[in-house]
């Protein structure tokens, strides 16, 4: 296996995203276990996630859950196949996965969210850190031709570009989030759905102001498909360029993949690297990314 000496003498990385993206960072670099830490977006609201949240005026519990999956694959249990399991052909609780029920019950039973998710990863035996971008509940909010869209769902449907995004209410960073930011030698952001898992926690002000002004090397790991939402057509350095006049963060590097053409808009370094999991479409090689991010570290932080 490629060395990662360099990532192993960083004190923390942080990454940042939701859904499958940031379950795939994590799983990459799990070995660095109580240093790594991610911060998942909490505004789904659609499937088993989003009836949850309707009933229950609870965050979105479907990222977290993912990311738990990926961090135990390589250890599979009794504990690991029930969280995964999906109710079929159940009553009212058809379509719901398990793990999200026990997400919420244990909710139901701690003081705080992050409790929930700490207790749970000791059940799975997860060592890297989970946090909630904030443990109030919050939706993805959209302004698209001066009118106001509300929902991740409805946000992933438009068939034109919002002119901003925003998250409402108005919220409070999980404040483990934000210290463990300012602790980190480096801060992963992506890959994943641009509007939906990636933009959600820097929209939170107070999450941004962090990595800014950390002084962590931030590095934007970019898709290896192309999104079929609306910003699909545009360019990582629109994206990012967008990403900045709403939030007020630029990545210092972005790691881009060999498979798809070199992009010239940025205003930072690329470091592009193969980095296509051989045996699953559209995913990202655990592998690929964990000596990518070595080797940037390696010319970047040592």
């Amino acid at each position: 296996m490629y060395s990662v000496k360099a990532l192993y003498q960083c004190r923390r990385i942080v990454a940042i995203g939701g859904g499958h993206g940031l379950g795939r960072v994590m799983a990459s670099l799990g070995f660095l276990q109580e240093r790594l830490s991610g911060i998942v977006a909490t505004t789904d609201d659609g499937g088993s996630t989003g009836r949850l949240r309707e009933g229950n005026d609870c965050i979105a519990w479907g990222d977290l859950r993912n990311c738990l999956n990926q961090l135990c694959s390589d250890s599979p249990n009794l504990a690991r196949i029930l969280f995964e399991y999906r109710f079929k052909n159940s009553g009212d609780i058809s379509g719901h996965n398990l793990g999200n029920l026990i997400l919420l019950a244990m909710d139901q039973m701690c003081v705080r969210p992050l409790d929930a998710v700490n207790l749970i990863r000791q059940m799975l035996q997860v060592s890297a850190e989970l946090i909630p971008m904030s443990e109030q509940p919050a939706r993805l909010g959209a302004i698209v031709n001066g009118k106001e869209v509300v929902g991740e769902t409805a946000i992933d449907g438009l068939q034109t570009r919002p002119e901003k995004l925003m998250i409402l209410p108005a919220i409070q960073p999980t404040d483990e989030a934000v210290a463990k930011i300012y602790e980190s030698d480096m801060i992963i952001i992506g890959p994943g759905s641009f509007m939906t898992s990636i933009l959600p926690a820097l929209l939170i002000p107070e999450i941004a102001d962090s990595i800014r002004q950390s002084g962590a090397l931030t590095v934007f790991v970019g898709n290896i498909n192309q999104e079929l939402s609306v910003v699909g057509n545009m360019s990582v350095g629109e994206k990012l360029s967008w990403m900045q006049e709403m939030t007020g963060v630029y990545p210092d590097v972005v790691l881009w993949p060999a498979e798809s053409d070199l992009p010239v808009d940025v205003q930072c370094a690329v470091h592009v690297q193969q980095l296509a999991d051989a045996f699953q479409e559209g995913a990202h090689s655990r592998e690929a990314l964990r000596q990518a991010l070595d080797e940037i570290a390696v010319n970047r932080l040592c």
